[in-house]
């Protein structure tokens, strides 16, 4: 294989490198979508326990009248028999003033009951469209997620069968290259390594590339670097019409 097949080749397994980085970029990021959706599900829920909250108020409230009730009947009772032995007149109006007085209280916490019943009914018919529309949210939410984990999943696989390109793809370029490639990459961190021309700069960084250097790349008689960047230099022309071995 001649120079420049191994440089095309380099450029392919560039191409490769540049995918895989992309996709592997793409799945750090895809899981930060769902971030907005774990939020939105913390917020239903905290929705959803305020009118449960808002329900069993009313449905306590309702028991502490109901217990009162009973214990003021019965207090009523307990008067009631003591009617029976009381003999002094003033002693007797006293339990009938607290029997008249235990009526009325009884009445109003009844009165209260009925209206509790009434706010119960309007209360749980929220709850449960609430229930409703919220139960219908988090499906979607659901859904949505679902849609997230599908998209990372394709990520991963399309990672996965790149790399598994890649490994043979590398075996075919000469190993001083490689390196060399691989320890641009290394110190640049991301993007491309090898980059073409752009009249008479260079593509990664924009310098001007010293005109000898242009015409044996434009001449493909010898590879260079760039002097600033040092990302390896190519003539895209050259090597997209695929050129002659050298």
């Amino acid at each position: 294989m001649g120079r420049y097949e191994f440089l095309k080749t380099l450029l392919r397994l560039q191409d490769l490198d540049l995918q895989i980085e992309s996709l592997k970029a793409r799945e750090l990021e895809i899981p930060k979508q769902k971030s907005k959706f774990d939020i939105r599900r913390k917020r239903l829920a905290e929705e959803l326990t305020e009118r449960e909250k808002g329900y069993k108020a009313f449905l306590f409230e309702q028991r502490e009248c109901e217990v009162e009730i009973e214990q003021k009947q019965g207090q009523i009772k307990k008067y009631d028999q003591q009617l029976y032995a009381v003999k002094k007149n003033d002693e007797y109006l006293a339990l009938l003033h607290e029997i008249d007085m235990l009526k009325k209280q009884v009445s109003l916490k009844e009165e209260r009951v009925i209206a509790i019943m009434v706010e119960l009914d309007d209360a749980k018919a929220r709850l449960e469209e609430d229930r409703k529309r919220i139960d219908a949210e988090l499906k979607e939410i659901d859904r949505q997620c679902s849609m997230i984990d599908a998209e990372l999943a394709e990520a991963v696989r399309e990672r996965q069968r790149l790399e598994a390109e890649r490994g043979p793809l590398a075996g075919q370029v000469k190993p001083e290259l490689l390196n060399k490639y691989k320890r641009i990459r290394t110190s640049k961190g991301n993007g491309p390594a090898v980059v073409p021309l752009n009249g008479e700069a260079c593509s990664g960084c924009h310098m001007r590339v010293p005109p000898q250097i242009v015409n044996e790349l434009l001449g493909g008689s010898q590879q260079h670097v760039c002097n600033y960047c040092g990302r390896m230099l190519y003539d895209a022309d050259h090597y997209s019409i695929g050129g002659t071995e050298a």
